[in-house]
């Protein structure tokens, strides 16, 4: 077994199957975004480990499966609990795995992780219900599906990875994760973990590697019973087709191009600290309120209030406490960033700030904000998944609505209005699966939550999750066949 030191961590760079360390021969490298400095060396995993993996997966479900939701719930809530021991390490692997901020996943994100095993493994607990007909009693039964296929995006690796597991593990599922190759190592840890806290051999399987062998080998294997994909469109679009081959459900979380409508009305003060929230995670967030649309008549002066609130958005090394915007992923990603930001800057766009490289690093670049832009625009249609941010007016509702749907996502929409009919109104004609009023990011596990259009197919969390991960069966047994019915 290859052990890899970050941050002062150990950390396995090889698979977890069926309840020990298996390694590649093949392996590739991993390099932190903050500074270019090699991390690890991983095993990429292949088709035979993928096979692998979903046979020691099938082989666990059943006596997985046969605990129920009582018995599973103790064994998921000690993993949740060894995920809250482990917070500082975990925090540290990430940032230097990922670039994110290191506070931030300190007290946000890591514990979000536990949350997600610990909410789905009590939610679990009060699923079955009946409902009371005319001539039968309806028993609702959410039983397991078999094999969950995991694969999971790289912006925020350890809690969008247990947004899956915790729900995938507490239906009673086996399930195999296929990390993000650009930021794996925290989902290495996480399967040290669950078998710390008696996890049995099989039922949480990691195989590491690239998208196109092992992903795509996973999603293809004809005895995977479930798919769940987070990440971008195009790669959805080739995992529903693999779906489709074996009739397999699949739910993707997909891109976003999200509206952020500020109205005349609105707290024009905390609206402004909001769109710079926007920056956080470099950008690198899918919900993120890219496309700022301003009521004209407030225009320059909320303008200036976002100056101001975005002056202290930091770029620097995510480990630094005073840090807001840390490094993009990878050079490739830089990149493409800066690909978008000069193609609309020579389509006529204007950098009100930022719109170049920064001097901390060669993956930083400067938040930026984007005025003159057309709604037809790349930058307004695309999503750059980077600090940028676009400036539009807008005279009325209906031209707000109008822009706000122009794109051909529906991931989610932040509105700031203190006129509470007009949210209402507002929220019920954009198109989009979340829609935050007054606020921004606020998750509710029992809430619903998935896009609309090119951002996804599907909706997860509370009940969401186990219709997904699920067989539900109605068991529909006529009143009165076994006597009279207490």
């Amino acid at each position: 077994m290859k052990i890899a030191q970050v941050g002062g961590v150990e950390v396995s760079t090889d698979h977890w199957i069926g309840g020990r360390r298996v390694a590649s021969s093949s392996r590739f490298e991993l390099r932190s975004p903050i500074d270019g400095a090699h991390l690890a060396e991983v095993s990429a995993g292949s088709a035979d480990d993928v096979a692998a993996a979903v046979d020691a997966a099938r082989r666990a479900f059943p006596a997985w499966a046969r605990l129920g939701p009582e018995g599973r719930a103790p064994l998921l809530r000690r993993f949740a609990d060894g995920i809250r021991a482990r917070a500082e390490e975990l925090a540290a692997v990430e940032t230097l795995d990922n670039g994110s901020l290191l506070l931030g996943n300190v007290h946000r994100m890591v514990p979000r992780a536990a949350l997600n095993v610990e909410f789905f493994a009590d939610w679990a607990l009060k699923l079955e219900h009946t409902i009371d007909g005319a001539e039968v009693t309806n028993h609702v039964r959410y039983e397991p599906a078999g094999v969950a296929a995991l694969v999971t995006p790289w912006n925020a690796p350890l809690m969008l990875t247990t947004w899956k597991v915790g729900p995938a593990l507490a239906a009673g599922n086996t399930i195999v994760v296929k990390p993000p190759e650009w930021a794996p190592l925290t989902c290495s840890l996480l399967a040290d973990i669950a078998h710390a806290a008696g996890i049995p051999a099989g039922v949480l399987n990691v195989v590491q590697g690239i998208g196109e062998d092992a992903g795509a080998a996973l999603v293809a294997h004809r005895d995977v019973d479930r798919i769940s994909f987070t990440g971008s469109p195009d790669t959805g679009r080739l995992i529903g087709v693999a779906g489709a081959r074996n009739l397999v459900p699949v739910s993707v979380e997909l891109g976003g191009k999200s509206p952020f409508i500020v109205c005349a009305d609105a707290d024009l003060d905390g609206a402004a600290q909001t769109v710079a929230m926007q920056y956080l995670n470099a950008g690198q967030v899918c919900l993120a309120g890219t496309r700022v649309l301003v009521e004209a008549s407030v225009s320059e002066a909320f303008l200036a209030k976002v100056r101001q609130a975005a002056a202290a958005m930091v770029v620097g090394d995510p480990r630094e406490p005073g840090t807001r915007v840390g490094p993009l992923i990878t050079p490739e990603h830089f990149s493409r960033v800066q690909g978008f930001v000069e193609r609309a800057l020579a389509d006529g766009a204007v950098a009100l700030w930022g719109g170049r490289s920064h001097g901390a690093g060669a993956q930083y670049f400067e938040p930026t904000l984007l005025a003159n832009v057309r709604a037809d625009m790349e930058i307004a249609q695309h999503e750059v998944f980077g600090p940028v941010l676009t400036w539009q007016t807008f005279r009325d509702d209906e031209e707000v609505v109008t822009l706000a749907n122009g794109t051909r996502y529906g991931l989610a929409a932040v509105i700031f209005t203190r006129d509470e009919p007009r949210a209402r109104r507002l929220a019920a004609q954009v198109v989009a699966g979340t829609v935050w009023v007054n606020c921004f990011f606020v998750r509710d596990l029992a809430a619903p939550f998935g896009g609309a259009r090119e951002s996804g197919i599907g909706r997860e969390g509370g009940t969401w999750s186990f219709d997904f991960f699920s067989d539900v069966k109605n068991v529909a047994i006529r009143k009165g066949s076994f006597g009279e019915e207490a």
